[in-house]
């Protein structure tokens, strides 16, 4: 334990404490897209590791609680937004690139980030690209287990 946190089997999930839990991620299908896996996942409240509304929703849960939490795509990834899929031309693949629909390619942005994007249609030399999170506009499902609440801060959001 660091120094400065307090761990209590009391201690609920908020402002100022840093929490050990394992989740997984479904769309309402029952379909898993992620998991801890069984490694346990840290994070601190307010660091934006995770979607404000999961973050939101652990409030108040304390060490060993399990709960099934349900957001709306608005309150997830958001929804499908028709201006982030763009119709680019083939010659701005490269010659050798094989396009395919559901392909991830990453596109290096000013700056030197990668930005991924999902083909979807490929129409003669146009090539549709979904650059949406690929989870927006999916209503999700967490099923998480809290494993540990540390208080490490007297920090109020």
């Amino acid at each position: 334990m660091s120094e400065g946190a307090s761990v209590s089997e009391a201690t609920p999930v908020g402002p100022g404490t840093r929490v050990t839990l394992e989740f997984s991620l479904k769309l309402d299908s029952g379909e898993v897209v992620d998991s801890t896996q069984g490694k346990p996942a840290v994070f601190q409240v307010g660091d934006g590791s995770l979607l404000p509304g999961f973050e939101y929703a652990l409030y108040g849960m304390k060490a060993g609680e399990n709960q099934a939490i349900s957001l709306c795509a608005d309150r997830a990834f958001g929804p499908v937004e028709k201006d982030n899929i763009r119709i680019m031309n083939r010659h701005d693949f490269p010659a050798e690139a094989v396009l395919t629909e559901g392909l991830v390619y990453s596109f290096a942005e000013p700056g030197g980030t990668e930005l991924p994007g999902v083909i979807i249609g490929l129409e003669h030399d146009n090539v549709r690209v979904d650059f949406n999170h690929p989870l927006a506009g999916h209503d999700l499902v967490f099923e998480v287990k809290i494993l540990k609440v540390e208080q490490v801060s007297n920090r109020i959001a």
